[in-house]
């Protein structure tokens, strides 16, 4: 749909203004504005126009307009397609300061998210499937309790505890340590690889025997990655009743708790280039229906591991959300390059 400079800078402002006050935009507020250089007549008939298109809804007689998701795409897609940068988050996304573990990095990073834009931030740490191993770590803890810790090359930490019936030699322990790393240190998590190593035909009854006991660990390390969500800010999103009505409410609680339907929302985002946006009815799930979400991929320059996403009304400052996903993508971006450069 192609508008009018003028057409468009009206779309803008009910927008902006709706955004600012959550309540329908008068026209004569509109014709107060100097830019637009016209009388209040000619912005009645262009409000009609844009409702015309459906661009803009009229939800009472004696009242002004509001955007329509239309409304709302209209004037993002006009974001993610101008040249003009956008204004960054009023408060900085400090995460050069953050160089530990993964799993530090994606809470933080969601806290920041949540802070700076009074939304619900969701972000997915990266698929365990794209992970190597870095070490493994063999301890005695007790004479007959052994911890395999497991790191990966994301940074996330696995371990196992078994107990045997008897006391464990410390010559099999320290053995078990040194055979894994040398035997497994970099291969892919989940694949068939791990199992081949681990069946070699030239070990002793007992170390194959020891070996066995923690099989499960490195075969489950995949699937408990795959689901890994970081999520911030619902009880803020409330508390600054940015959603007001009580089906919203209840809609993005029942998203939360529904977590197979929020990895799908971001496994979709994942797999889009650039910035992802739905607004309202375009969300599949019906309990995104009253709903805006914004995300971004992040990861490596040719392998995206993660989505940093933003969940709120549908009235919620697009510029911002926008610029703060891609902001955030970026740092996450630049931790993990270095995470997986060390390894």
């Amino acid at each position: 749909m192609l508008l009018t400079s003028r057409q468009e800078r009206i779309l803008c402002k009910v927008v902006d203004d709706h955004l600012r006050t959550a309540q329908p935009v008068a026209s004569r507020s509109i014709a107060a504005d100097p830019v637009l250089d016209c009388g209040a007549s000619t912005v009645r008939n262009e409000l009609a126009l844009l409702e015309e298109y459906g661009l803009l809804a009229h939800p009472h007689v004696s009242a002004g307009r509001v955007p329509t998701d239309a409304g709302h795409r209209y004037v993002v897609d006009r974001l993610l397609n101008s040249d003009q940068p956008l204004n960054p988050p009023r408060q900085r996304l400090e995460l050069s300061l953050i160089r530990t573990e993964l799993d530090e990095s994606m809470r933080a990073t969601t806290e920041m998210l949540s802070q700076v834009t009074n939304l619900l931030a969701v972000v997915s740490a990266p698929s365990m499937n794209s992970a190597t191993i870095r070490h493994i770590e063999v301890l005695a803890l007790q004479p007959q309790v052994v911890l395999v810790v497991i790191i990966t090359s994301t940074g996330s930490v696995s371990k196992m505890l078994a107990t045997f019936e008897r006391a464990v030699d410390q010559g099999l322990v320290s053995w078990a340590g040194e055979y894994l790393n040398e035997r497994l240190v970099g291969l892919a998590l989940g694949a068939r690889m791990i199992q081949q190593r681990l069946a070699d035909p030239s070990l002793s009854a007992s170390e194959r025997a020891f070996l066995e006991r923690f099989t499960p660990a490195l075969g489950g390390l995949a699937s408990e990655g795959e689901d890994a969500l970081y999520v911030e800010g619902a009880a803020r999103l409330f508390e600054s009743a940015q959603i007001l009505d009580t089906t919203n409410v209840n809609e993005l609680i029942g998203l939360l708790e529904r977590r197979v339907a929020l990895l799908r929302i971001l496994r979709s985002a994942l797999g889009a280039s650039g910035v992802y946006v739905r607004i309202g009815h375009e969300n599949e799930l019906p309990a995104m229906h009253s709903l805006a979400f914004v995300a971004t991929g992040y990861g490596m320059a040719r392998r995206r591991l993660g989505t940093v996403s933003l969940i709120g009304p549908v009235r919620m400052d697009y510029a911002r959300a926008i610029a703060t996903v891609r902001e955030a993508a970026h740092e996450l971006s630049r931790f993990v390059e270095d995470t997986y450069a060390e390894n």
